[in-house]
């Protein structure tokens, strides 16, 4: 059972004791006690679902009984309830009864509707998003790509993945494994010549007909029996494939199999731990420090670790460790399918009826152990230090930062609050002087070594074309990304972007990332309210509604910081960049004459001017300058028109 009362003091269901010694109730704390009554007197002992609602008909609490009766008369019983429980009896004025056939049905009833309705004296399971998993999809030619969820579109889904970080990996180290392309079917359709991931082997261009389909098939079977745990199989198909090469005296093709085989050993290299024999299997374990607890779940799929997720259930500090790995095991797999083993540091309450509820939704066995000796135990006990050591960290992280950074992640649906926040902004004058800026911020607040500002140096944007200006910053910063960091593990990559601007600016910002083949970052236009108004912004993301915040929201205040520091950072390297174009000399504008020519020169001819009078003979008498050199500058103070 998942946090019932009645695991921590009511009688046992066939009690009927009363509380002869304990002075009648009064007050809100009768009424419920009044209504709990009334409803069990109907009740039948039978399996099933109650809901304790307030006033208001909001659920107070969800639970699930073997007898119903017996179960709901237990709440009447006020003088064995901890403080907790009289609460919420106090506070109910109605009550909600479904039968069902089995306990087994009650309880995966119970966690579906704790999860629905998230009531407040349940323990809560919230940063319970559905996982990403790889998927190959139903192509001519499939793509490899993340999908959340393991339902969608046709093909194989792979998973699931702790966290898209994980998966954002693997799948970098896949691509250079196989070679499958990543970009979407409008795209794959519509190239003329290979994209940047080919031209960085990440890809073997199947779009412009660089691998025939027969080879391409052997690429995806590879790529399939790797994500299904026969990697070595893999590897020594690759390695022999790489010898026969390399005595044919094919180098180029020895060496391309050579950094395949190292991108799967990269892979495998990141598992940090595993176990013979593993197979399917989740790790679950639990810690609690007062009325705070961390879970770590490490996921485990064909033999390999897939990575592992943190998660904070919230509860009271009544609840005991097994009530709340009850708590925790029901809802997370309330919305997907259990392994074949998941192995816990310590059985939930109710283990029997858990695992029997688990194997019923998965239609197969599942097993649920606590293991006690060998590599089964030492994996659950690196589990039980990783849920410490995250909520000794949760405990000491600043509070309000960590709280802004959550609340940023709820309101745009990331997966967990973001490490590094990217936010983009263009400054001019009338297409004058133009700049585009990147502030970086973080965790520990703004990363100002990591700011950068982009002098805009293409002469096909018209002035004024924000849009133009903002395709030709992020180019620069992704490709110079995608160059620099392709692994994505140096941590300059971000979580989260943010672009000043609305539908517009978030359209071209997305188009730039698909030429790039990034698909997978999450962007948000900032646009300004009406009248620009702050506290009236609108927010715009790829595929969903425009959203406000609240005007008093922290979370607003706190994006519009972000906003406001990528304004202030662009409008000083705009000015920047005025002030130095004012003190500039017309010299700065010939290409080939550095500072010590225009020292030369001015020195020789006095002034700017001196020298766009000079004649070309004049020019080349000044030291340093030769006739080469004389005749651009003259050139380019006399050209025609």
């Amino acid at each position: 059972m998942i946090d019932d009362p009645e695991s921590v003091t009511p009688p046992a269901e066939d009690e009927t004791a009363e509380d002869e010694d304990i002075a009648p109730p009064t007050g809100q704390i009768a009424q419920g006690i009044a209504v709990i009554r009334e409803v069990a007197r109907t009740l039948p002992p039978s399996p099933g679902v109650y809901r304790m609602l307030n006033a208001k008909g909001d659920p107070l609490y969800v639970g699930k009984a073997s007898n119903l009766k017996n179960r709901v008369t237990n709440y009447t019983h006020i003088g064995n309830l901890p403080n907790r429980l009289r609460r919420m009896v106090a506070e109910t004025r109605a009550m909600e009864v479904v039968i069902t056939h089995t306990e087994v049905e009650a309880l995966l009833l119970e966690c579906n509707l704790i999860k629905r309705f998230m009531p407040r004296y349940n323990v809560l399971l919230r940063d319970d998003k559905s996982f990403p998993y790889i998927h190959l999809t139903a192509h001519e030619f499939p793509k490899l790509t993340k999908h959340r969820g393991a339902t969608g579109e046709p093909g194989d889904y792979f998973g699931p993945f702790a966290s898209a970080g994980a998966v954002t990996r693997t799948l970098i180290a896949l691509q250079k494994a196989f070679l499958l392309r990543s970009c979407t079917d409008s795209y794959y359709a519509t190239r003329t010549r290979p994209c940047l991931l080919y031209q960085i082997k990440r890809c073997s261009a199947p779009c412009v007909g660089r691998i025939d389909q027969e080879g391409y098939a052997k690429l995806v079977e590879d790529a399939r029996s790797f994500l299904k745990g026969r990697s070595q199989d893999v590897q020594a198909r690759l390695a022999a494939s790489m010898t026969d090469k390399s005595e044919a005296m094919d180098y180029e093709g020895a060496a391309l199999l050579r950094d395949r085989i190292r991108s799967l050993t990269q892979v495998q290299g990141r598992q940090d731990i595993n176990v013979q024999g593993m197979g399917d299997a989740d790790v679950i374990a639990g810690h609690q420090a007062g009325p705070h607890s961390s879970v770590q779940v490490f996921f485990f799929r064909g033999g390999q670790n897939w990575g592992n997720r943190a998660y904070f259930p919230s509860h009271t500090q009544e609840t005991s460790l097994p009530d709340m790995l009850a708590a925790f095991i029901g809802q997370f797999y309330a919305n997907r399918t259990a392994p074949p083993c998941v192995f816990v540091n310590e059985m939930p309450s109710e283990a029997a009826l858990i695992t029997e509820a688990l194997s019923s939704r998965a239609g197969r066995k599942v097993e649920l152990s606590a293991p006690q000796r060998g590599d089964k135990k030492k994996l659950v006990e690196h589990a039980l230090i990783n849920a410490r050591e995250a909520l000794a960290r949760r405990l000491a992280e600043g509070a309000a930062q960590a709280k802004l950074l959550q609340g940023v992640a709820d309101v745009f649906g990331l997966d967990s609050p973001p490490g590094r926040i990217e936010v983009y902004d263009n400054s001019h004058i009338q297409g004058a002087h133009a700049v585009g800026a990147m502030i970086v911020a973080g965790p520990q607040g703004f990363i100002k070594n990591a700011y950068r500002k982009f002098n805009i140096k293409s002469e096909e944007i018209t002035p004024g074309d924000d849009f133009g200006m903002m395709r030709e910053v992020l180019t620069r910063r992704f490709a110079r990304a995608i160059k620099e960091d392709p692994d994505r593990d140096r941590g300059t990559w971000p979580d989260l972007v943010l672009i000043d601007g609305g539908q517009g600016q978030l359209s071209a910002t997305l188009k730039v990332l698909a030429d790039l083949g990034i698909d997978d970052l999450a962007v948000v236009g900032v646009a300004k309210g009406p009248d620009r108004n702050a506290g009236r912004e609108r927010f715009f993301r790829e595929g969903e509604e425009p959203l406000s915040l609240e005007p008093k929201d922290p979370v607003l205040y706190y994006l519009q910081r972000l906003r406001d520091e990528a304004h202030r950072f662009a409008i000083g390297a705009h000015r920047q960049k005025r002030a130095m174009a004012i003190t500039g000399s017309p010299l700065d504008e010939i290409a080939g004459i550095g500072a010590k020519r225009k020292k030369a020169l001015l020195h020789h001819f006095g002034s700017a001017r001196g020298v766009a009078g000079a004649g070309l003979t004049d020019l080349e008498r000044v030291e340093g300058i030769s006739k080469t050199v004389a005749k651009k500058v003259y050139d380019h103070f006399h050209a025609e028109g």
